[in-house]
């Protein structure tokens, strides 16, 4: 993929945070359609293209996915479950960013098939260097895999 934007899919119930990963992540003038959706229920329907995200032109499949653990309907780690057990999504690279550094939440993350465990500062500089680093290696220096 490397070359092209990576569309990213944003997990997050809290408002506060979608704003602050928003602005982290449009910080470097990269170039990515980044989608919001605020809990699992609907990151799966978006990935999977179901009710409202049928659209696959208005709502492509995503080359990152971002994700909460702690959210409404559908919890981040039953998300990342279903996803990573799913041959046709398993390849999509997915970054937990959570307030938690509980060992077991962690340890259930990888062992779900996360890629990457970001635990979010309270710090706004801290927690805007941290969004951009891992922006600037999922996106510009990583290969992902093709769609």
């Amino acid at each position: 993929m490397k070359g092209k934007p990576v569309n990213i899919l944003l997990v997050e119930d809290n408002e506060d945070h979608i704003d602050l990963t928003l602005r982290a992540l449009k910080n470097n003038n990269l170039i990515n359609d980044i989608h919001v959706v605020k809990d699992g229920q609907e990151a799966l329907d978006f990935v999977y293209h179901r009710g409202k995200y049928e659209d696959t032109e208005k709502y492509p499949r995503p080359g990152l996915i971002i994700l909460d653990i702690h959210l409404p309907k559908v919890n981040g780690l039953e998300v990342l479950e279903t996803l990573k057990k799913d041959h046709d999504y398993k390849s999509i690279p997915i970054i937990m960013l959570t307030t938690s550094s509980r060992d077991e939440e962690i340890a259930r993350s990888y062992a779900g098939g996360a890629n990457s465990y970001v635990t979010k500062p309270v710090n706004f500089e801290e927690f805007m260097k941290k969004i951009k680093s891992m922006k600037l290696y999922w996106t510009i220096v990583n290969s992902l895999p093709k769609e």
